[in-house]
Formats: C-alpha cells, structure tokens, sequence
C-alpha cells in the first residue's frame, strides 16, 4: 500500500515557480528542487512526472495568480490614464520579494524562445490575456470620452503591451525605478 502524500501539491508547486522564476528551467536542476521543495527525488518524479511537467505546472499556477492580480488592477473604478499608470508601475518596480525578478512568462519566453511548443502555447496565452485586457481599458476610456474617440486601439495595444514586455525586462536588470516611471508616463501621454 503506497504512503500518503505528506505535503501540499499546491504549494510545491507554488514554491517551484519561484525557484524557476529565480532560476529560469535550464539552470535549475531536480537537485535545486529536491531542496527548495523538500522533496526526494522519487516523489518529485511520482508527483509529477519529470522536471518539465513540473516547470508547466509552475507556469500555469503562476499565469492564474498573476493574471488575476493583474485583472484586478486594471479592472478597478477610475480614470483610465490612472489605472494604466498604476499598472504599469505596478508591474516595472516589482512586488515585494518578488522585486528584481522579472516576470516568469517573460523570463521564461527571452529564455526557451519557440523551441518548446507547450511552453509557447502558454506564454502566448498569457500574452494574449495581457493584451485583451488592455484592450478593454482603452476602449473603456474611448467610450467614457477619457481617451479620444478616434484613437488606434490596437495599435496602441501593441505599443503598451510592448512597453510592458520591456518594462519586465528591465524591472528585472534592475533599472532605475524613476526612469521607467518616465517611460510610462511619456506612453500614457501618446494615448492622445
């Protein structure tokens, strides 16, 4: 009769996208996570099959909790150009003990690229989720009078969820806060 698992799969997985998430997949090693998860190898691998099923589950946990963070903010009452700012330093200064490390669906697509078709299909995903939702705020404020009626909603779409993409990266280089506070205050400007 097998033993009952005695941990929380949850929480290891969890606590696996934040090693990845420091770590990026190539560098961290089941020796990397038979530590941060206090896991044996043999429950590691009868949990979860192998190193990578662990690596998508940690991708998926953190695209739901990120991404309902991120819905929030952007989902809350008040002038547009206001809501956007927030959210956008929100995501270039970091949060808490995650400051300085990026974000792991950006960390993960300047690491793997294309070359792995599961890990492509969720980051273009999150991608996708990223930039309806900017949508939505944008034509929001077209509707509101916020923003001017004629504005190129997906064009701005692309640049802002440019921006964002470039603001994780340097968020995670460790740029000057105050020099990415500029950047998005000189986009939110462009908006018209």
């Amino acid at each position: 009769m097998p033993r009952p698992r005695e941990f929380d799969e949850q929480e290891v997985v969890a606590r696996a996208a934040g090693l990845f998430r420091r770590l990026g997949y190539h560098a961290t090693s089941v020796r990397d996570l038979n530590g941060e998860l206090e896991l044996t190898s043999s429950s590691l691998y009868r949990t979860f099959g192998d190193k990578h099923a662990l690596f998508l589950r940690a991708l998926d946990h953190y695209r739901a909790t990120d991404s309902a963070e991120a819905q929030a903010r952007l989902d809350r009452a008040g002038p547009v150009r206001e809501v956007l700012r927030d959210w956008l330093l929100w995501l270039a200064t970091g949060a808490g003990e995650h400051a300085g490390l990026g974000c792991f669906v950006v960390n993960t697509t300047t690491e793997l690229g294309t070359a792995d078709p599961e890990v492509r299909q969720r980051t273009e995903a999150a991608f996708e989720v990223t930039r309806e939702a900017i949508a939505a705020v944008l034509r929001r404020g077209c509707r509101d009078g916020e923003l001017p009626a004629d504005l190129d909603v997906e064009g701005a779409v692309e640049l802002l969820f440019t921006i964002v993409l470039g603001l994780r990266v340097r968020e995670r280089a460790a740029h000057d806060p105050r020099r990415l506070a500029r950047t998005i205050d000189f986009a939110i400007g462009s908006l018209g």
